[in-house]
């Protein structure tokens, strides 16, 4: 064997190596989901129900199950919202759904955020939530409940937590999915 092949290779000097091509900017617009989106909002979802702890749901949801859910927010005149690539690709979506049945309960709302697997650590989860504050604020809500996996979504909990939620409780091993028990951290805002 030549002795060449086991010689260190030399590296060029940090300023006259070549530019590492730039990632392209991330671009979206935020805007009120349509009926049209429910196919793309459904598929997010799914991807999360058969892949991950951040929600409960086992079983993938079906268009009619997301229709309805649609339908209610619209009737309430809640938001629900998407993100959208320049190219017309639905990125995320955000929307926020009475947090009980009851009556006196009308001016609390859970919310619920989620991304794309291509979309997540770029800071669209934080531009939906913003946009969903303002905009719950706007429909006449009080109350902002967020209940979150106390597994796999330290994410979620500090984003939360930067647009001021308060944790105001844990309940423990509530949920049981791919063989492990689960909990769950309540966090509430006020919107003011």
């Amino acid at each position: 064997m030549l002795e060449e092949e086991y010689a260190p290779r030399r590296r060029l000097p940090r300023h006259l190596r070549p530019a590492a091509p730039e990632e392209p900017a991330f671009e979206y617009s935020i805007r009120d989901a349509v009926e049209a989106d429910l196919p793309y909002v459904r598929e997010i979802y799914n991807h999360y129900v058969a892949n991950s702890t951040v929600t409960f749901d086992e079983k993938p949801m079906t268009l009619a199950q997301l229709r309805r859910k649609f339908s209610k927010v619209q009737q309430l005149k809640m938001p629900f919202l998407v993100a959208e690539s320049p190219r017309g690709q639905i990125l995320g979506y955000a929307y926020v759904y009475p947090w009980k049945e009851k009556a006196a309960y009308r001016y609390t709302v859970e919310n619920s955020i989620y991304l794309g697997p291509a979309a997540t650590g770029k800071g669209l989860g934080r531009a939906l939530l913003a946009e969903l504050l303002v905009r719950s604020k706007v429909a006449g809500i009080k109350e902002v409940i967020a209940v979150i996996a106390d597994r796999g979504a330290d994410a979620s909990i500090r984003i939360h937590e930067e647009f001021g939620f308060k944790t105001i409780g844990h309940m423990g091993k509530v949920g049981f999915k791919f063989e492990r028990w689960l909990g769950t951290v309540l966090m509430q805002k006020s919107l003011k």
